[in-house]
């Protein structure tokens, strides 16, 4: 347990520090943080679920990254439209962003286990 912490401290670390240099090089400078976060994280836990439980394993979280990445698009595009618009509450934009998030995670999903077959 605790090498498994320190493995996935060691290689986060390394990613993060890859992408947040590639995202130095892009403008604006925000970036570097958009690509210092998730990627890293996601790397970091396919690689150790790849060593202790094999390939099978991995291929489920991947699928799974794959559901929540279409939803989180979909959520930030919204806000984006939606925080644009002076008259309208911000709450008013949480929620319709909420509500778009769980819709195309739904349908990500029921189009996921069509897919596979499952």
């Amino acid at each position: 347990m605790l090498g498994q912490i320190l493995l996935r401290f060691l290689i986060g670390g390394a990613v993060v520090s890859a992408f947040a240099a590639i995202g130095e090089v892009f403008s604006p400078k925000s970036f570097s943080g958009l690509f210092g976060a998730a990627p890293s994280v996601a790397l970091a836990s396919l690689g150790i679920a790849f060593v202790s439980q094999g390939a099978p394993s991995v291929a489920v979280a991947a699928r799974w990254m794959l559901v929540a990445t279409a939803a989180m698009f979909a959520y930030a595009s919204c806000c984006i439209a939606l925080g644009r618009r002076h008259g309208l509450p911000m709450w008013i934009s949480a929620a319709g962003s909420w509500v778009v998030w769980f819709a195309v995670a739904g349908a990500s999903l029921w189009w996921l286990s069509e897919a596979v077959g499952t």
